[in-house]
């Protein structure tokens, strides 16, 4: 069994970092697109700013528990700098975003990019590698469906 990219009548909510904006806008937009092209109803999407990547799992923790929402859609860009801090941020935005997810039963996309430089951020936000806003919004559509049908 295998979900399918089904977007009609889905309702999803993008929570998207502010910092870093310069590459976590660019997610932002592939991911409407995604959703978009595959059906989604653009008045069926929201898309709440928070602070930074910390912010992120509580967010998305509170959206996937409203039972208003098929699916979250979590984006950020956590980008290494000289201390320690890009370790504690990414491992906890991963791990609170997961169990936000697993807590809820609701699918959240994991679309935080955790990279050693900034050209790194730009090209996976669409520059070289693709748009990884899209490919989350596509894994969310098909984990909203394959846990449908498994139901």
């Amino acid at each position: 069994m295998e979900g399918r990219y089904h977007g009609q009548g889905r309702r999803i909510a993008l929570v998207v970092s502010r910092f870093n904006s310069f590459a976590t806008e660019p997610l932002t937009q592939g991911a409407l697109d995604c959703l978009v092209r595959h059906g989604v109803d653009p008045g069926d999407v929201e898309v709440c700013k928070v602070p930074g990547a910390w912010e992120l799992p509580l967010a998305a923790k509170r959206y996937a528990a409203s039972g208003k929402w098929d699916g979250v859609i979590a984006l950020g860009a956590v980008i290494r700098g000289d201390t320690p801090h890009f370790e504690y941020v990414s491992a906890e935005t991963s791990k609170g975003i997961a169990q936000a997810s697993l807590e809820t039963g609701i699918p959240i996309s994991f679309g935080v990019l955790t990279t050693n430089t900034t050209d790194q951020a730009l090209d996976r936000a669409g520059i070289k590698s693709g748009n990884k806003g899209w490919d989350a919004a596509l894994g969310l559509l098909e984990m909203i469906d394959l846990l449908n049908r498994i139901e």
